[in-house]
């Protein structure tokens, strides 16, 4: 009997592995959790001004190669432990793109680049591969995009970051104040900094809503509210906010409603015109500003791969070219080294005064 009511658009319904049985299939290994642990932990104690150091976020818009992706992070690794003393190095691994109309959703929803969505083995490449980073003792960061894919991966992850897209979201608002890592909250894409400030106060306190739990039933989550918010500046509506002017106009925002004035830039997106060339150059500003007095920058994100740019996603996936994203340009591996370097020349003696700042 035709069913006239229910699901009328849904052609099809594939129950998943529960996130307790993806964990068990690919636990939690003691070393990966001293990582993930350690990571927090620094980069919180950074958000409470007792590590003067910058974290940022590094590494490819998105991964679609895991081979690439574990080249990149034995890179990274070898750069943390080199610039250690004046910057915590986190890996951006992000699984999952928010698409303004359509495109490759990432990793999770399409791990075989040819929209036959296998969610499943996704899930299982996500986790596997941050197991290894942690492993490596290479923190990482990703973007909480689907409510429901934190539950799978979100005891390997040290930073979280809210979209542009989704900081408007209630939905995220409320999962980011449960969340067990420091949530960065970026600006609308419009440019405008009230909708992540609304979002600050907002993920800071208690929620009551619907989820997942780890043995994947329907369950009502209460969260006391996550204080290691902060707002994320990345441009928009065709202009930077990267600037002193837009970073003191932030740093006013915030007071005004009582929330901490720690500000992260994202060196990309709207602050580099989606042109890689220019994120070591909003990256320099930043550090100039920081040897010029700043006490509110606390961090950086970088969208940085193997080789430089971007390509399309080919018809046949084996003309596609190693190390090279296929989302957003990227800068490459050089230029990453040569600037994280630079930084860490430039600001050695300037960041211990920052202790207790802001």
């Amino acid at each position: 009997m035709t069913d006239s009511i229910n699901n009328l658009n849904v052609l099809s319904q594939d129950l998943l592995p529960t996130p307790e049985q993806v964990k068990t299939e690919l636990p939690l290994t003691a070393s990966a959790e001293r990582t993930v642990l350690a990571g927090r932990s620094a980069v919180m104690r950074i958000l409470d001004r007792k590590d003067p150091r910058l974290f940022v976020v590094v590494g490819p818009c998105s991964i679609h190669d895991l081979e690439a992706a574990r080249e990149y992070a034995a890179r990274l690794k070898a750069l943390a432990d080199e610039v250690s003393g004046t910057m915590l190095l986190v890996m951006r691994v992000y699984f999952e793109k928010p698409r303004t109309t359509v495109g490759w959703k990432g990793l999770i929803n399409d791990p075989d680049m040819d929209d036959s969505f296998h969610i499943e083995k996704g899930l299982h490449l996500a986790r596997e591969l941050l197991l290894q980073l942690a492993e490596m003792g290479l923190p990482a960061a990703t973007e909480a995009l689907d409510p429901i894919t934190p539950q799978y991966l979100s005891d390997l992850i040290t930073w979280t970051a809210i979209g542009a897209r989704t900081t408007e979201s209630q939905t995220h608002r409320e999962m980011a104040s449960g969340l067990s890592t420091p949530v960065g909250f970026k600006n609308g894409t419009d440019g405008g900094l009230a909708v992540a400030v609304n979002a600050l106060q907002s993920a800071s306190r208690p929620h009551h809503f619907l989820g997942i739990s780890a043995d994947g039933q329907c369950a009502v989550f209460r969260t006391r509210g996550n204080r290691y918010g902060h707002v994320v500046l990345r441009g928009g509506n065709g202009r930077p906010n990267y600037d002193s002017v837009s970073i003191a106009m932030a740093e006013r925002e915030l007071a005004a409603v009582k929330l901490p004035t720690n500000i992260v830039v994202d060196c990309s997106h709207g602050n580099s015109n989606k042109d890689p060339a220019l994120q070591p150059l909003v990256a320099e500003n930043c550090a100039n500003q920081i040897l010029e007095g700043n006490r509110t920058i606390v961090g950086l994100m970088l969208e940085s791969h193997l080789h430089w740019g971007n390509q399309s996603i080919p018809a046949d996936l084996r003309d596609l070219k190693y190390g090279v994203s296929v989302t957003d340009a990227c800068i490459d591996w050089p230029a990453t080294e040569k600037l994280i370097r630079a930084m860490h020349a430039k600001l050695a003696t300037a960041l211990p005064g920052r202790l207790g700042a802001g």
